[in-house]
């Protein structure tokens, strides 16, 4: 039988997935920069990084803030490489 997580543990999780939905903002303002399709990909990702928080949030709810950390990442990546390789402009 698996332990209960410690309500800090808890709280901490919920305060990643809201750092999570804020990047959400981050995502959808893509489309200043990137095409449509790269916009659709990048908000796949954030439904797939949501998943896997609500994941994390049952099972190891201390990792959830890693997840808005990696979406960041993600984020800033495909948008500077789209910039540099796809030359993608405002």
């Amino acid at each position: 039988m698996r332990e209960k997580p410690s309500r800090g543990a808890r709280v901490v999780g919920v305060v990643g997935l809201v750092a999570h939905l804020a990047m959400l903002v981050w995502y959808a303002a893509s489309g200043l920069v990137a095409p449509t399709w790269a916009v659709v990909a990048l908000l796949v990702v954030w439904l797939a990084l949501l998943g896997f928080g609500i994941w994390l949030l049952v099972r190891r709810p201390a990792y959830v803030p890693l997840v808005p950390v990696a979406a960041a990442a993600i984020w800033l990546g495909a948008v500077s490489a789209g910039g540099a390789f796809l030359h993608w402009a405002a």
